[in-house]
């Protein structure tokens, strides 16, 4: 995955796992602070990045607490030392984290504890960046996303073309639909959504493209 800069923000997404799931360092243009949001399986290559370009990563920030999207976080807490931003309705989630792995036939060691908890209508800042703190849930209890001028990170929300599952435990089709008309849908066509897994896309093209938000299916049964 490549880099892209909306304003002041510069992205740059890591893919890797067997989830192929998407790690991503952010950093603001304007004083190269930074942020490591859902650390997975790439960690260390968001990590290597971060050294390379001289990026202060100040926080790791979870979009939720499914297991491809922490993993990396023993890596990303020793090598930084940053803490752990998440959602108070994923705490049970991420303290289940090796739980988790065995429901996949993994095997993964108890998460360093959170240390703060981000807060609905709040924002994430670094350095001269702000990303506002928008309550998402439904493909897990606790899924925020995180919005900014002209670009978002919304984990396993909306992808391209498709959308978070919901057969997890605390998933629900309902809920993520409204997630996804209230939260995401109201974000101008233009803007970038950097999804947790597959290609970066934008509000417009699943609006007008993505089968589970056209049409009757994410219409009013799921109000």
């Amino acid at each position: 995955m490549g880099d892209a800069r909306r304003g002041d923000v510069v992205v740059r997404g890591f893919t890797g796992g067997v989830f192929a799931e998407n790690t991503y360092l952010l950093s603001c243009a304007a004083t190269n602070a930074g942020i490591l949001v859902d650390p997975g399986a790439a960690t260390a290559q968001a990590l290597a990045e971060a050294k390379r370009h001289g990026i202060e990563i100040g926080a790791i920030v979870l979009t939720h607490a499914h297991i491809d999207h922490v993993e990396g976080i023993p890596l990303a807490r020793v090598e930084t030392g940053a803490p752990i931003w998440l959602h108070d309705a994923d705490r049970e989630l991420y303290q289940a984290a090796p739980m988790q792995a065995q429901w996949f036939g993994l095997r993964m060691d108890p998460l360093p504890p959170v240390d703060h908890a981000l807060v609905v209508g709040e924002t994430v800042r670094f350095g001269e960046c702000e990303l506002e703190i928008r309550f998402a849930p439904g493909h897990a209890p606790g899924h925020v996303i995180l919005v900014g001028d002209g670009v978002a990170m919304v984990g396993d929300v909306v992808f391209a073309g498709s959308i978070g599952r919901t057969d997890l435990p605390g998933g629900d089709l309902a809920t993520l639909m409204r997630s996804i008309r209230e939260q995401v849908l109201t974000l101008p066509d233009a803007t970038t959504l950097h999804t947790g897994h597959g290609p970066d896309t934008t509000v417009g093209h699943e609006r007008a493209t993505n089968p589970f938000i056209i049409g009757d299916y994410g219409g009013s049964q799921f109000a």
